[in-house]
């Protein structure tokens, strides 16, 4: 294959009395495409040609220097063109395999290697010194929505050139412009994967003595964490340590955009020991501890500590530090992050453990937690979830603290929103309940006692099938006790409802005589209630279901026939 020769142009250039950033760049270009064409010491090339590319992205930001202004500047170039004369050398060699020995020509490339690498930092140390400046340098125009791939890697390259060479606001501006181009194109994730070294830069950018400087590559960590390929660069570049120095020490922006990248790469709890082992939970509980700390950076602080407690040692640790009763307060937060956030930490470190549950609940977690359901305060939809989901995870297995719930007056608040509020939120009240009548007696009666039972009636012609599930198998639990079962024949319009519903069910052929059978085979039960049944006029409609070998229907009818042909022999023994 015919190879380039830039030999001409390099000697010209390097024997030029002005040797300018334009002609280093094409120099420098020319001899990266020669070296793609060797095919010995292919290691030792490869290290080479990053040298090379590291070299003309910051000769590209410079193009636009006047070295002949600058004598520091025009005798770096000139030293850049002649070490890429010397490398040609090399590379011609080993393309015509005319070295005299590999021993000595891997020296030569090490050599090589190491001139480049000191070029590069003088370049880097000039710029940073205020050669290269915003007024000299280079302006990329950032791709548009449809750029190509390559538009886009040669502009997060510009952007990558000035966070390593440019002075201090070159830098930040860079790192904004990045965060930018992160927000707007999700192809760049994969672009800065692709680009080296710019992870890497990412993250010791976060130890920058310069507070702006350190946010800003915050930001664009907490964006970039979230993407899998970056979180294992992220990892390897040793973020972790970084990460919790911005949550000790940085910016409130920056220390919300740290905490905000550790929940994402603590969710592989591989890496909570990382954390750990840098102090990161001292600082993370420190955070939730301040009544300084904005409920932003406090969401994502008890974020990653969720994701922390699955680490047995670190859990103890958490809980020897006082972060139950910690978490316990945040609850009680206006933030609705917040609340979730501490809600969620304290699901997750009582899971499974029944000595922290007890601990929760002597703390006041209960309290706390049934509080977010008074109607009189200001608090979400998602935030009374959260709450509801937690009290069940928490209660519901224990009949110690079902009463505790009682007491607290939890059962009035939960028939408020079963009531009350929009559709989502009664069929989630609906849920809760339905889990609740199928914990225990007590919690049956208390659920009697309240007036659960006409709620449930109510939504047995729910348009949603599983809402009648749920509201027919909640009735059936909570009438099972005598004492419900009672209250509930007395009423005269329940079991006429009822009769109703499968009357209509019949008619319309519906799905729903299965639920309405099930209940009134329930209320058989009791004298009242058979006899309301039979008395009602719709025993025809049962007998015409059961011949018609609707489920369970065969078993009304018998249950109520028998207790007919028993009234009618106490009749005539009577007589």
């Amino acid at each position: 294959m015919r190879q380039d020769n830039p030999r001409q142009d390099q000697s010209s250039s390097a024997s030029s009395s002005t040797s300018s950033p334009r002609q280093a760049i094409e120099v420098v270009s020319s001899l990266i495409s020669f070296s793609h064409g060797i095919r010995v010491f292919a290691v030792k090339w490869k290290m080479l040609r990053n040298k090379l590319e590291e070299l003309n992205t910051g000769l590209i930001a410079i193009e636009n220097c006047d070295s002949n202004q600058n004598p520091i500047l025009s005798g770096l170039v000139s030293a850049i063109l002649v070490a890429a004369k010397n490398c040609y050398d090399l590379a011609r060699r080993c393309v015509d395999l005319s070295y005299s020995g590999k021993l000595l020509m891997q020296s030569d490339l090490d050599v090589m290697a190491a001139k480049f690498d000191g070029l590069v930092k003088n370049l880097s140390g000039i710029c940073t010194a205020g050669v290269l400046t915003q007024g000299f340098a280079i302006v990329v125009s950032k791709p548009g929505v449809n750029a190509c791939k390559d538009d886009m890697r040669f502009y997060v390259r510009d952007l990558l050139t000035r966070m390593k060479i440019g002075d201090t606001e070159m830098k930040r501006q860079a790192l904004v412009n990045l965060h930018e181009v992160v927000v707007e194109d999700e192809r760049s994730f994969r672009v800065i994967v692709e680009v080296d070294d710019i992870v890497h830069l990412l993250v010791n950018l976060l130890d920058s003595p310069d507070i702006g400087i350190q946010e800003e590559a915050a930001k664009v960590v907490s964006l970039i964490s979230g993407f899998d390929p970056c979180k294992s660069v992220l990892i390897g570049s040793g973020v972790m340590g970084p990460l919790v120095r911005v949550l000790e020490s940085g910016s409130e922006l920056g220390k919300e955009a740290a905490a905000r990248s550790l929940q994402k790469l603590t969710e592989n709890s591989d890496n909570a020991w990382s954390v750990s082992a840098h102090g990161g939970v001292t600082a993370l509980l420190k955070i939730c501890a301040s009544g300084d700390s904005r409920g932003e950076l406090i969401g994502p602080a008890c974020g990653v500590l969720r994701n922390l407690v699955g680490v047995e040692e670190i859990k103890r640790f958490m809980i020897e530090e006082g972060a139950v009763s910690r978490f316990i307060k945040l609850a009680r937060s206006r933030d609705e992050a917040v609340q979730i956030s501490s809600i969620e930490f304290l699901q997750n470190i009582a899971s499974g453990d029944e000595s922290v549950r007890q601990l929760v609940v002597r703390e006041g977690g209960i309290r706390s937690l049934v509080y977010l359901l008074d109607p009189k305060i200001s608090s979400t939809f998602k935030s009374r979830e959260v709450a509801l989901r937690a009290i069940e995870n928490l209660c519901f297995s224990s009949t110690t603290y079902i009463n505790i719930l009682t007491s607290y007056g939890f059962m009035d608040r939960l028939l408020f929103f079963l009531r009350n509020g929009d559709v989502s939120v009664q069929e989630l009240a609906l849920k809760v309940a339905y889990r609740l009548s199928g914990t225990s007696e007590e919690a049956k009666k208390a659920m009697g006692d309240a007036g659960f039972m006409s709620e449930f009636v109510r939504f047995l012609d729910a348009k949603s099938f599983e809402v009648r599930e749920m509201a027919s198998e909640a009735l059936i639990s909570v009438i099972s006790v005598p004492k419900n079962r009672k209250r509930f024949v007395q009423d005269d319009r329940n079991i006429s409802f009822l009769l109703q519903l499968l009357d209509q069910e019949e008619a319309n052929s519906g799905n729903n005589k299965k639920f309405l059978i099930s209940i009134l085979i329930s209320l058989t039960s009791s004298n009242t209630g058979r006899r309301k049944i039979v008395n009602s006029g719709y025993l025809k409609n049962i007998e015409k279901l059961a011949e018609a070998e609707v489920s369970d229907a065969k078993r009304l009818v018998r249950k109520l026939s028998k207790n007919r042909f028993r009234s009618m022999l106490s009749g005539l023994w009577h007589s």
